[in-house]
C-alpha cells in the first residue's frame, strides 16, 4: 500500500491545511493517505485516552507530516498532563519513538518549530506546496 502518512496540526488554528490535505486525498490525481488524528475524532477529554489512541496511530503509519502555523510551539493547557509543551510536540515524540520519517511543513518561514521537531533529521518545506510535500513522502 506504500506510505502511510500521520497529519500533526494545529487543530483550532491550522484545521484548513488539514481539510485541504483531504481534498489531495480523494484527488485520484495525488497518492496520498493518512490516519485522521485530530482529538476530536478520539472523543475523549481523558488526556491518558487520547495520548494511547494518537500513539496507536502515530505507530501504524510511514510518515509524518507536521504542519508548522503560527502556534506549533505555543502551550496548551494540559501541557504537564500531555508531558509536551503541546499534541503536536506529543506527536512528534511518538515519531520519533516509531521511526517515522518526519516532515516540517512551516506555512511560513518565521514561525517558530516545535521543540520535539529540531535536531531529529527531518525534512523542511516552507509553504504548504503539494509538490514538495509528495516528493517529501515519496508519492
Amino acid at each position: 500500500m506504500g506510505n502511510k502518512v500521520y497529519v500533526s496540526f494545529d487543530w483550532h488554528n491550522d484545521r484548513h491545511y488539514k481539510l485541504l490535505l483531504d481534498a489531495w486525498n480523494t484527488n485520484k490525481n495525488f497518492d496520498f493517505r493518512y490516519p485522521d488524528g485530530t482529538p476530536e475524532e478520539i472523543q475523549s477529554n481523558d488526556v491518558g485516552r487520547v495520548k494511547a489512541a494518537l500513539t496507536m496511530k502515530v505507530n501504524d503509519s510511514t510518515h509524518t507530516l507536521v504542519i508548522i502555523g503560527a502556534e506549533a510551539n505555543k502551550s496548551h493547557r494540559h501541557s504537564a498532563q500531555i508531558g509536551y509543551k503541546n499534541w503536536i510536540n506529543f506527536e512528534i515524540a511518538r515519531s520519533k519513538e516509531a521511526r517515522n520519517k518526519i516532515i516540517g511543513v512551516r506555512i511560513e518561514t518565521h514561525y517558530e518549530l516545535p521543540e520535539e521537531i529540531l535536531g531529529c533529521g527531518a525534512t523542511y518545506i516552507d509553504g504548504f506546496n503539494a509538490d514538495e510535500i509528495g516528493k517529501a513522502i515519496g508519492w
